[in-house]
């Protein structure tokens, strides 16, 4: 073994009254999130509720519960890795109203039929008009909603994915013939269904993430036994967290989409921002297989960027990887950067590149060419490490989260999940895989690309914790590229981030 080893600090976030600690726990339970103080800060939840009757009445139960401290019951919880979750309005400094802006039932024999059916991208596309048809007459209320919560059936989300298989299906099955005609737009074959359904993604939540773009309001979707009160109601249910940590993470992402920052990342530099590149296959043409790419961008402030690349022939089966043209490279950053100063605008003086492919020199002088020469720039191949690298420490416990070990000036190994000192403990199944940290291109020094790695495993806005083991920039890639490609004819694509988590 070579190398040298060392455990980052965690790194830390801002809260209200500039206040820095490392868990978003402790700093929104004692001062409050960051955006408090700040304009935009939603001082009172505007949301609508969408779902069966059964489910519209869980979430009713679960939001009385948000509103006082819960305290963990279970003799079995650890209390420091599922801390008590203190009340939605002393966390964010928000006003949760009980009642929501407006509420919308949805007929339950009709999901549930129309999730039972044997074509995927049927399924898929009935529950998510159901869903969609509410949100649309929601917008032309006269409330302003901040966000949307879909309470979806259990088996929606059991059956209405891409590799799902329903048990007892419900109709009758297209033919080969059939289903190449709905995919490629002729409607011949179709009298009771619309073929457009066969030009989005057979995931439910993914299709209904994209559609729902077009009507500028982000939605939660929430499953019916996420709102359950009692984590263990019987041997056969779903397991769950303890509630107060399903409160604490319902609660944070809420309030993000909602318009609020529940915290900064303290240690980020000014100036400095990370741009994660993603690329999923879009399918086949004679010249080969063709592939979309595209990217995430990540700020000092915390605040996310999302940009749609061009499709092309990028998949190589030779490396089987994706790899850019020169020119489409340029275009891709340039359209990014773009965005952002529409955005933003603030300068800008570095900017790395986080693939989980190899970057090409092809590649990285496309992405030079956007930047100038007055933006400094770095390529990072950022991926986990499943079976060449594994470590073991002496006692119980595996590795601690932020072990860093360092290969040479380019390379290294940055564990992002493992025990937590914080916590007391490990809340994983399996030992943990670290990330394999490459600098492909341009000059860095790799402890600072390291710690900006692991800093930027706490800016997961979907969830309340003290870090996950990916980076947001790549940790987020296949959900993102996913509701992108997966879905061609949808126009009105929004740029934010709170619109695909």
């Amino acid at each position: 073994m070579t190398g040298s080893f060392r455990i980052l600090p965690e790194p830390a976030l801002e809260f209200n009254y500039g206040q820095r600690l490392v868990d978003p726990h402790d700093g929104l339970g004692l001062f409050g999130p960051y955006s408090a103080p700040l304009s935009y800060h939603p001082k009172n939840i505007s949301y609508a509720v969408i779902g069966a009757p059964e489910g519209v009445e869980a979430f009713h139960r679960f939001s009385e519960a948000l509103i006082s401290p819960i305290l963990p019951e279970e003799a079995d919880v650890n209390p420091r890795l599922w801390p008590p979750f203190p009340g939605f309005e002393a966390a964010f400094s928000a006003r949760w109203p009980l009642t929501p802006s407006w509420t919308r039932e949805l007929d339950r024999e009709s999901l549930l039929t129309a999730a039972a059916h044997p074509e995927a991208h049927r399924r898929a596309g009935d529950v998510v008009k159901a869903y969609l048809s509410a949100v649309e007459t929601a917008k032309k209320r006269d409330e302003p909603l901040g966000v949307i919560i879909c309470v979806v059936p259990d088996v929606v989300w059991e059956n209405c994915r891409p590799r799902s298989r329903v048990v007892q299906p419900v109709g009758g099955k297209l033919s080969s013939a059939e289903r190449t005609a709905a995919r490629t737009g002729q409607p011949d074959f179709f009298t009771d269904y619309d073929p457009a359904q066969y030009q989005f993604s057979p995931d439910f939540r993914r299709q209904l993430k994209a559609r729902v773009m077009e009507h500028d309001v982000p939605i939660q979707i929430v499953r019916e036994s996420t709102m359950r009160l009692h984590p263990r109601l019987s041997a056969e249910a779903r397991t769950l967290t303890a509630l107060s940590d399903r409160a604490w993470n319902l609660g944070v992402t809420i309030y993000y989409k909602a318009g609020g920052k529940p915290w900064k990342l303290a240690t980020a530099r000014e100036g400095v921002c990370y741009i994660g590149i993603a690329f999923r296959m879009a399918g086949s043409s004679p010249g080969g297989k063709t592939a979309c790419c595209a990217a995430q961008m990540f700020l000092d402030s915390g605040d996310g960027i999302v940009f749609l690349g061009e499709f092309g022939p990028w998949y190589s089966p030779e490396d089987r990887e994706c790899h850019l043209s020169k020119a489409a490279a340029r275009d891709l950053l340039t359209g990014v950067l773009k965005t952002y100063r529409e955005l933003d605008g603030r300068r800008l003086t570095e900017v790395f590149l986080h693939s989980r492919s190899t970057i090409s020199a092809e590649e990285f002088e496309g992405y030079r060419e956007a930047c100038g020469s007055e933006i400094k720039m770095v390529g990072v191949r950022v991926r986990i490490e499943r079976s060449t690298a594994k470590m073991f420490r002496p006692g119980a416990w595996p590795v601690i989260r932020g072990t860093f070990w360092r290969l040479s000036d380019r390379a290294g190994y940055l564990f992002g999940s493992g025990f937590k000192p914080s916590s007391g403990t490990y809340d994983g199944w399996e030992t943990p895989d670290p990330l394999r940290i490459d600098v492909e291109h341009g000059e860095a020094n790799i402890d600072q690309v390291a710690e900006d790695i692991f800093g930027l495993t706490k800016l997961n806005y979907n969830a309340c914790k003290l870090g996950d083991s990916q980076p947001v920039t790549v940790g987020f890639s296949d959900a993102v590229g996913e509701i992108l490609v997966s879905n061609p004819t949808v126009a009105a694509r929004k740029p934010n981030f709170k619109f695909y988590i």
